[in-house]
């Protein structure tokens, strides 16, 4: 028998995206799985595993009872958005430590999070639910163009879009709708929402006791507008903003009611100040967690088991660096056809951290809006410097040394 703690987690996700989170967890802990397909990549990383479709509940509560009877579970955890509030939900059908699913569901539900956040006074945008067209043009004239709509319950930037005046917002709400009716939303609702002009950034962020401590900002690039596609990131240990954000972010984790856990906190720089988007109670995707221990040191998977099972993690920072990743989108949608780095470039480049393709040659790539990031991305590549100037530079110099090749898709006229 292992003398390590055992910890549970709930759909480890993609190698990927989450392969970094599964690996450093199982560096310390041991580590068991509920996952929907077999396992694959995983295997070497878990001690036990079940099957179960993770978005019924009644399958998820049988796979932790079986996995409970087989081993002493110190905590359960996820990573993945759209399964927080089941996963609080198994926690305490278990009776182990958790953030009340009822929190969990506000912090899923844009509308729930905007509520609390107006309550307790934290700079964010107004925002208004709408059941229709007429009520969403109602809302949109009385907040002022141009305003964001969005599904209430979705994740990442899934049916959100700008709308700049009224004659496109029609097309924008059935966008929006679409999106809300995509499978892992908690809800249909949509919302219209007051466009925040200025920079995207996100705070990392560990909160234990009801405490918050802001680790890190990650600075994000996004394309392809009016939608709001991240493109990349970029994490300064040294970064100045985060001592002017993190108040901030610490507030809005408060009024949320999240006493533990990691926490990724999306704002705006605008001109009025930093105003909070939404609170994800996770860490954060596209490999944010893999650059903010680049850059600090931090583990941030790791301090999520650390905190799950009840344990106080250490948050000294051992290093004080940047790093960036690129997330590669070819120029046009269309069919893969060649996808490469070039070898010499990679490997004497020591500070080209990781190259990983995602696209296969012969993929359909379809580009936003049509396609989402699970099938509009080609790869991505991570970069290390001293500074964020450095990262830049790196990110930039590493483009020139990569090709991906795209033979566009037929458009409907040419093909009768």
């Amino acid at each position: 028998m292992s003398a390590r703690p055992t910890v549970l987690i709930i759909a480890p996700g993609d190698e990927v995206y989450r392969g970094y989170c599964l690996k450093q967890v199982a560096a310390t802990y041991d580590v068991a799985v509920i996952t929907q397909e077999p396992v694959t990549w995983e295997a070497g990383h878990v001690v036990d595993h079940e099957l179960a479709n993770p978005y019924q509940l009644d399958q998820l509560f049988a796979a932790g009872e079986a996995i409970t009877a087989r081993h002493t579970i110190e905590g359960v955890l996820t990573w993945n958005e759209n399964l927080l509030v089941h996963t609080a939900q198994l926690a305490e059908h278990l009776g182990l430590r958790t953030n009340p699913a009822a929190v969990m569901e506000n912090c899923r539900d844009k509308h729930a999070t905007r509520q609390l956040l107006a309550i307790h006074h934290v700079p964010s945008a107004r925002s208004g639910r709408v059941r229709d067209l007429m009520e969403a043009t109602i809302l949109a004239e009385d907040i002022g163009y141009p305003v964001v709509l969005k599904p209430a319950g979705q994740a990442g930037s899934v049916g959100v879009i700008r709308v700049d005046n009224s004659e496109v917002l029609a097309r924008a709400f059935d966008f929006a709708a679409a999106g809300a009716a995509l499978a892992g939303g908690q809800n249909s609702d949509i919302l219209v929402e007051e466009y925040l002009d200025g920079p995207e950034i996100s705070v990392e962020c560990v909160t234990q006791h009801g405490h918050t401590d802001a680790v890190a900002v990650t600075r994000k690039k996004l394309d392809f507008e009016p939608y709001f596609e991240e493109v990349g990131h970029t994490v300064d240990a040294t970064d100045p903003l985060l001592d002017e954000v993190a108040p901030i972010a610490a507030a809005a984790i408060r009024a949320l009611g999240l006493d533990h856990g990691i926490q990724h906190v999306e704002m705006r720089l605008t001109p009025s100040g930093p105003r909070i988007i939404e609170v994800n109670g996770r860490i954060g995707g596209d490999l944010i967690g893999h650059l903010v221990r680049l850059a600090t040191g931090l583990d941030l998977p790791r301090i999520a088991a650390d905190l799950a099972c009840g344990t106080t993690p250490s948050l000294e920072r051992s290093r004080l660096r940047a790093a960036g990743v690129t997330l590669l989108y070819p120029e046009t949608s269309g069919t893969l056809t060649h996808r490469s780095i070039d070898d010499d470039f990679a490997d004497r480049t020591r500070w080209l951290d990781l190259v990983q393709w995602i696209g296969a040659v012969g993929d359909q790539i379809v580009l936003p809006p049509e396609g989402d990031v699970d099938i509009a991305r080609a790869g991505l590549y991570v970069v290390t410097g001293y500074d964020v100037a450095k990262v830049e530079e790196r990110l930039a110099e590493t483009a020139q040394h990569v090709t991906l090749t795209v033979s566009p898709a037929a458009r409907t006229e040419d093909a009768t």
